[in-house]
């Protein structure tokens, strides 16, 4: 049996559980709360919250760029309560954020993710995700990114 949740657009008072949730994820890495914020501003319905019983157990940035010939979205960051990961809430952010960005045409997300996280790699690959390339030194700490995309509407 699939647990269920509920997928809503971020709000100003979640963002206290968000940061909570990004430090449990990230640590020192971990974005503020005044980044948040901007990102609430930034991409309005785009930041997603997934919860269950009526507690924010993950989040979604995702920011749509124009591109040269198409609109393109960036999903800038995502994470699930370390105590709640492996249940679906990461599939039901995903599947929300794809489905709004095809109803707005958009025809490309990309992200970025840390090379050593396994687990995401493998989650954005059995999403249809593609490896682009590597980003020498993306992360703060030094860290290579892999740069990563599929299209959002299937031809």
């Amino acid at each position: 049996m699939r647990v269920q949740y509920k997928i809503r657009r971020a709000a100003p008072l979640d963002l206290d559980r968000i940061v909570a949730i990004e430090v449990a994820s990230f640590g020192r890495e971990a974005y503020d709360c005044k980044l948040f914020a901007h990102f609430l501003r930034q991409c309005g319905d785009l930041f997603l919250v997934v919860e269950r019983n009526r507690k924010i157990c993950g989040y979604m940035v995702t920011c749509i760029r124009a591109g040269r010939s198409a609109f393109r979205a960036e999903l800038v960051s995502v994470a699930v309560d370390p105590a709640k990961r492996a249940k679906g809430a990461a599939s039901a952010l995903l599947d929300s954020t794809l489905r709004r960005l095809r109803r707005r045409g958009v025809e490309r997300i990309n992200l970025v993710v840390r090379a050593g996280n396994r687990p995401a790699l493998a989650f954005y690959e059995k999403y249809g995700f593609r490896r682009i390339r590597r980003v020498t030194r993306y992360y703060e700490d030094g860290a290579d990114g892999i740069a990563m995309a599929r299209p959002v509407i299937s031809r």
